[in-house]
């Protein structure tokens, strides 16, 4: 099974494209510090190229920033590149399965407002909750 989890933070904002057949699609990068330093004491980081796809990217793109920590869980690959100094190179990415957004709204007002189900008049009493005899209980 190929399936990794992993935790950090946005290097920089998403970018959400569209393929020719209609599909979006987003794409981020995650820094995940390890749990040790350098030996110059500065932390070391593994950087994750993730891709959202469908509605999972659009919302990516939506409520995602730089610096926002993020979870992601999908499959792991390897890609290589040739980079500008002509050596070769190799990228980490992941598909992501699953993302969790871990960053609160008030570390950074930049999330968009949700706008509430149901008109605040309406909201049932006990913020939701509704109270319920033991004998309506099916066990």
């Amino acid at each position: 099974m190929n399936k990794l989890t992993i935790i950090g933070n946005l290097t920089r904002d998403p970018e959400l494209r569209t393929t020719s057949t209609g599909i979006n699609v987003c794409t981020f990068t995650v820094a995940v510090n390890r749990r040790r330093s350098a030996n110059n004491g500065q932390p070391e980081a593994d950087f994750f190229r993730v891709t959202a796809w469908r509605q999972l990217g659009e919302n990516c793109q939506r409520y995602l920033a730089k610096g926002r920590k993020v979870a992601v869980v999908g499959p792991v690959s390897v890609q290589t590149y040739t980079g500008n100094d002509g050596t070769q190179r190799f990228s980490l990415e992941v598909t992501a399965d699953d993302v969790e957004f871990l960053s609160s709204r008030s570390d950074d007002a930049g999330y968009a407002p949700v706008a509430p189900a149901q008109p605040a008049a309406a909201a049932p009493a006990m913020s939701g909750f509704q109270e319920v005899d033991d004998d309506d209980l099916p066990f």
